[in-house]
């Protein structure tokens, strides 16, 4: 059986793997992406859907007809916080930075039809079993398409085949640095349904959100005034939630979805860690949720990922023009780019997410809910997200420190957590610019997070 040769074959047609398979057409490289899904269901993927807008995604598609065709509501300008406790809600206006709600179907039938005009081929229903390897460098995969089997060469493969991703335990990353220290437990598991209502909600303008028992959030996002995104998650570290039945409870509860209609069920798993350290080896780069390119407080991941899937075909290009893509020193400054911009931001995120964990969910809203009201709307608001979790929202109480507050010594902790965070943040701006100092700069990251577990007594995560 002969193999189809390609410069880049990208695993996966999500957001990274799209704008992978994008950048690399447009940099005159030959690209296939290998979908597993048929051309009906590709782009069906468990998602909150909210996004900020397509501001830093970069220019390789069409934008504005990515817009016109799957962002289905643009007025988002606040976000409600529903307090578990007391059912009080807390309105926290995004300020001049509106967000919006997409059509995930859509958006990702979109991307995948920009790549392949801009020059990727697509390969529909293949599914990848192999990752075909030699002397340490990746050289191609192996699949089944429409049932029979398949081989691809490549100069480089770029993994954005999601959480988990089969390829890396396929893959021997013995003689590079790619990161290897993922588990199950730095995962978080999530359901959502979109529900059409009898009538409009009288959120259409919001992002509606609520803690659950194990750290994350239970989420109503509005696609339309009628169509809603409904989801929860929880952290894999803690107990198992039942989410189907939890999220029923929840909806039931709620007037608005009385008579209402499930138009659709989906269930998923997605990093909720730091990215990681290294997400490249000879002849391979991980990007998008296969990478850990998610906010661990949000769950969201669509702009990161299409940035690192850019920066990775930018890179791959880049080494293959030079015939050097066999080496990890060639792909290296993909991961710089990816470290030094959401990377450290990620990583600090992390930060909150762990401390929280030592806590009672119940604790954690009583602090955020004895702060003044106001202040906190205040402070929430120059954050300018358009997603947001416990974690985040913990994040922001430090901008209304109140030594008055019963919650003092709590507060305080958070607040040597802020500076642990802001310390991480430096180490991670001097990011090597090569393989050969990537030993020393994590030494120095693993210090920091050291005197972190150190302070709050939480299990390490790594």
């Amino acid at each position: 059986m002969p193999a189809e040769s390609y410069d880049v074959v990208v695993v996966g047609g999500g957001t990274a793997g799209a704008f992978a398979a994008a950048t690399a057409a447009r940099e005159g490289l030959d690209a296939v992406i290998l979908e597993r899904k048929s051309p009906d269901q590709a782009g069906h993927i468990a998602c909150g859907d909210a996004i900020k807008g397509t501001s830093t995604f970069p220019d390789v598609i069409d934008l504005d007809y990515l817009r016109e065709e799957s962002f289905t509501n643009e007025n988002i300008e606040r976000a409600v916080f529903l307090n578990p406790q007391t059912d009080e809600k807390l309105d926290i206006p995004f300020g001049e930075t509106a967000g919006s709600v997409v059509d995930r179907k859509r958006y990702g039938e979109v991307i995948l039809e920009e790549a392949e005009r801009v020059g990727a081929d697509l390969h529909y229903d293949t599914v990848v079993q192999d990752v075909r390897q030699e002397d340490g460098v990746v050289t191609g995969v192996t699949a089944v398409r429409k049932g029979s089997p398949a081989k691809y060469d490549a100069e480089v493969v770029i993994d954005a085949a999601g959480a988990l991703s089969l390829l890396q335990d396929k893959t021997d990353f013995s003689a590079s640095t790619f990161d290897t220290n993922v588990n199950y437990s730095q995962f978080c598991s999530a359901y959502r349904e979109i529900i059409e209502t009898e009538e409009p909600v009288d959120y259409d303008d919001a992002i509606v959100f609520k803690p659950t028992e194990e750290l994350g959030y239970l989420w109503y996002f509005p696609r339309t005034d009628r169509d809603i995104n409904v989801g929860l998650g929880f952290q894999m570290n803690k107990e198992p939630m039942k989410l189907v039945d939890a999220l029923k409870r929840d909806v039931e509860q709620r007037s608005e979805f009385d008579n209402a209609t499930v138009k659709d069920k989906l269930g998923a798993a997605l990093p909720t860690r730091r990215t990681y350290d290294s997400a490249v080896a000879p002849g391979y780069m991980a990007v998008g949720d296969a990478a850990a390119h998610v906010n661990p407080c949000t769950g969201g991941g669509i702009p990161g990922a299409a940035k690192a899937g850019h920066w990775a075909a930018t890179a791959a290009a880049e080494a293959i023009s030079e015939a050097t893509a066999d080496t990890e020193a060639a792909l290296w400054e993909y991961n710089r780019e990816v470290q030094t911009d959401f990377g450290k931001r990620f990583a600090a995120m992390d930060l909150y997410n762990i401390w929280g964990g030592t806590y009672d969910v119940d604790d954690l809203v009583g602090l955020i809910t004895a702060l003044p009201g106001q202040q906190l709307a205040d402070a929430v608001a120059r954050e300018g997200t358009a997603s947001m979790g416990l974690g985040l929202k913990l994040k922001t109480v430090l901008k209304t420190f109140d030594t008055r507050l019963k919650n003092w010594r709590t507060l305080y902790e958070l607040a040597q957590v802020n500076r642990i965070a802001g310390r991480l943040k430096d180490v991670y701006d001097e990011y090597p610019s090569g393989p050969e100092e990537f030993e020393d700069w994590r030494a120095r990251r693993d210090a920091v997070m050291d005197d972190f577990y150190e302070l709050t007594g939480a299990d390490p995560k790594y």
